[in-house]
């Protein structure tokens, strides 16, 4: 059984050149989506997958109506064809249900993996190379020195309560009793 999907991304936008196209091209049932690509949870693309059974066919108007990237795609249409079921995309012509259209894809789904290979090694290129250069990632701190002698200063006079303390100088108090000692006799932390 041919089974149609098809996805706009606004209301606005019209579903009926691509549930036309998967009609005319035999889809028994048609499934539909009004939600952005990047979404995950796509409810017509569940009901879709739910009610295939084994030797399928997913149908398509374009493949970017499928997949959210790149990735999903690929993992998608194997996800198909370990559940013994088919993927065609009509305007891209492609047919994993043919030898020519699993080879199509199988190079398709490795060109993926290059890319995302190449782009794990440039950023792990970059990181180092920032390293390198004494710029280290990730968040700034919270407690900067003038934060720290100021919290050291209110907490020692002991008139102010820690919660008015991490309030004013907009600290957490995990924070506060990272950098400051329980005990006045102690010696303050570095950060």
């Amino acid at each position: 059984m041919l089974i149609g999907y098809a996805r706009v991304s606004t209301p606005e936008q019209n579903l009926d050149l691509q549930t036309d196209s998967l009609a005319k091209a035999g889809c028994e049932k048609i499934f539909t989506d009004t939600a952005s690509g990047g979404k995950a949870n796509r409810v017509g693309l569940a009901e879709a997958l739910d009610f295939m059974r084994k030797g399928d066919t997913l149908c398509v108007w374009k493949l970017d109506r499928l997949g959210r990237s790149l990735k999903h795609l690929i993992d998608t249409v194997l996800a198909l064809q370990d559940a013994g079921n088919g993927f065609r995309s009509l305007q891209e012509n492609i047919d994993t249900t043919t030898s020519g259209g699993k080879l199509f894809f199988h190079i398709f789904g490795a060109l993926a993996e290059f890319e995302r290979d190449i782009i794990q090694e440039r950023t792990k290129a970059g990181l180092a190379a920032a390293r390198s250069r004494g710029r280290l990632g990730g968040r700034p701190p919270v407690m900067n020195t003038k934060k720290l002698k100021m919290a050291t200063l209110l907490y020692s006079e002991g008139k102010t309560h820690v919660g008015e303390i991490c309030e004013t100088l907009g600290i957490s108090r995990a924070t506060f009793y990272r950098h400051i000692p329980r005990v006045n006799s102690s010696p303050v932390t570095s950060f």
